[in-house]
């Protein structure tokens, strides 16, 4: 059967790097144990358990031509089989996957990932029987079965299932598409990320990694950010023309899928795995775009607050400098930042978040060859998530932190209570922990900082953020749209109309308040488009979903625990807008979005009334 989705949250902020302060060194010792998946033997191990499921899987196909005619314990025990089978691949898979993040230079993990995967598909072919007979069990038998409490650990995920039925193919077609993803998308994926991996940025005497000079583009210095970003755009160019090959190959092999499978749109296969319609996803990105006027006033301010007539692009991301300094925060004081903030919020919580400190759960060092950004990687039920963030003592840092315990929390106790097939929540509802974690933490940094110019610097640094993960995602969604629809309409495209797709949605976004010249190319190291591509508005669904559940808990009081809890176990049970009812908002409401975006607004008043003050201080 086809393996839940598993599209959640990969790269933390694409535009948004850590940060290269000294204060790495307390962090380089944590350290995750990736044992528990596979075993110490990494490889042997792998081998072992992809045989078992190999088996499992093939004994499973006895049901072929039987899955119209199973009551609902004989199905329920299929899938309980699968279900065996799924948290075998999913043991295997992500070992190979966190080995090869820990240092994708190293090819023995390339070698890895790709003989679990391949291993997997073969294993995965064996099962594409039942989805597709599933599909075709008659409609009223269908939910007879799905209302029987035999099946109810797997309940959701069949009624998701029985939605891709205009969208199947025929088994033979199905199992040509699947064998063929490991020579086809993976493959390029793959070589994407490692065009990415040697990238070295040469700048002012000093060789960094891409990872690392998009961090300088934060440094305090004007000129340290002007040369930094000239070298990046420097290093970008030798492997452009090959990154928007790969880039137009996998534009063309979506479009083929999309026509085979029958999709209105590019993105249509996209957001019915998010569940959510095209309509509202339009609806998404059209009230974010009419609020664009929120960043651009940002964009204004800073430049004021930075002594500049208008931002350079490379600037809007500049921690802001009033000569107070930014004291670097330890790793453990980090540490009893994030659990405090958790349980203070609630107990349970706090006790969750401590226990992936307590546990080798995390990779925090700072290292070459190590994949950059920072991801929660859930696993199955009953097993842990892994946690990599990439540590070097800015408050950034520490939200980052926060964001992704948030992430493992929500994965840790979704695990408790739910099946493979329901503990990936859709993507669309995949921010709301680490968002709110994240928005919990920095309350209590607000709240221990007296200095005004310093409060005024975390609060600009929150507001880059919402603005990151709100209106720049969005920026980038209209320009895959752009990219996609061009492909189809077009042809291949030249560097130049991709890089014109990028200004134009940038140039929209920023509404002449920041001067975007030499910016052309900075889509090119955006491993969300190869990925996964639309994945990038869900930032923006579940930033603004998570800030509208935040406010909720702050107007409510210790009464909205209890739901938000059973949120959090509730997984991938339920639709997006099932959830969002667990704890009060209605996702139907046109009205929603416009909300969550004034709470943004809100966050921006506060940093102009900060400014104000700073400003006063000045006079």
């Amino acid at each position: 059967m086809m393996k839940p989705n598993r599209n959640v949250e990969v790269i933390r902020q694409v535009d948004i790097p850590v940060g290269t302060g000294s204060g790495a060194s307390s962090a380089n010792d944590v350290n995750w144990d990736l044992s528990i998946l596979t075993g110490s033997s990494e490889v042997q191990s792998a081998v072992a358990l992809l045989d078992e499921a190999l088996v499992k899987a093939t004994a499973i196909g006895r049901h072929r031509g039987t899955v119209a005619s199973l009551n609902a314990t004989a199905f329920a025990a299929v899938m309980r089989e699968t279900a065996t089978v799924l948290e075998l691949l999913e043991r295997c898979g992500n070992r190979a996957f966190l080995e090869f993040a820990g240092d994708v230079r190293d090819s023995a993990n390339g070698q890895f990932v790709s003989m679990v995967r391949e291993r997997s598909t073969a294993v995965s072919t064996k099962l594409i029987f039942l989805d597709l007979e599933w599909c075709a069990v008659d409609e009223a038998r269908a939910q007879a079965l799905m209302a029987d409490p035999a099946l109810a650990f797997c309940k959701h995920y069949l009624a998701l299932a029985r939605t891709m039925r205009p969208h199947q193919l025929s088994e033979s077609e199905e199992r040509v598409m699947t064998e063929k993803s490991v020579t086809g998308v993976a493959a390029w994926t793959r070589l994407f990320e490692e065009q990415l991996a040697v990238i070295t940025v040469e700048s002012n005497s000093e060789s960094f990694p891409l990872e690392a000079a998009l961090a300088r583009t934060m440094h305090t210095d004007p000129l340290v950010r002007k040369e930094t970003a000239a070298a990046i755009t420097k290093a970008l160019e030798p492997g452009l023309r090959t990154r928007a090959y790969i880039y137009n190959t996998l534009l063309a092999d979506k479009s083929v899928d999309d026509r085979l499978r029958s999709y209105d749109s590019w993105s249509s296969s996209r957001n019915l795995a998010n569940q959510a319609s095209d309509a509202s996803v339009k609806a998404l990105v059209d009230a974010v775009v009419q609020r664009n006027d929120i960043p651009q006033r940002w964009y204004r301010l800073k430049g004021q607050l930075m002594g500049v007539d208008q931002l350079n692009f490379y600037d809007r991301n500049a921690a802001l400098d009033f000569g107070t300094g930014d004291d670097l925060v330890s790793w453990p004081e980090a540490v009893e930042l994030v659990v405090t903030a958790y349980n203070d919020f609630s107990p349970e919580l706090g006790a969750a978040a401590r226990a992936f400190f307590d546990n080798p759960w995390i990779d925090a060092g700072v290292r070459d060859g190590k994949q950059g950004g920072a991801f929660c990687a859930p696993i199955a039920p009953g097993i842990n998530p892994f946690l990599l963030v990439s540590y070097t003592g800015t408050r950034r840092d520490v939200l980052t932190l926060a964001h992704e315990v948030g992430h493992g929390i929500h994965f840790l106790l979704a695990g408790e209570d739910q099946s493979v097939f329901e503990l990936m929540m859709p993507l669309t509802v995949a921010e709301t922990a680490s968002v709110f974690g994240e928005t919990l933490t920095f309350g209590r940094l607000l709240e221990k900082e007296t200095d005004p110019h310093r409060r005024l610097s975390l609060l600009a640094a929150n507001v880059d953020g919402q603005i990151a993960t709100v209106f720049r995602q969005v920026a980038m969604y209209r320009f895959e749209d752009m990219c996609h629809q061009q492909r189809r309409r077009d042809g291949e495209l030249t560097v130049e109309a991709i890089n014109a797709n990028w200004m134009t949605t940038q140039s929209e976004l920023f509404g002449g308040t920041v001067n975007a010249a030499g910016y052309e190319t900075w889509w090119s190291y955006v491993t969300h488009f190869v990925h996964v591509p639309g994945y990038v508005y869900a930032y923006a669904f579940g930033q603004l979903l998570a800030l509208s559940v935040y406010q909720r808990s702050q107007n409510i009081g210790a009464s909205f625990v209890p739901g938000y809890l059973k949120l959090l176990r509730a997984g991938g049970s339920r639709s997006p807008e099932g959830l969002a009812a667990m704890v009060g908002c209605d996702l139907t409401d046109p009205n929603f979005w416009d909300a969550g975006l004034e709470l943004v607004d809100a966050t921006l008043r506060q940093a102009e009334e900060a400014a104000a003050v700073v400003g006063s201080l000045r006079k």
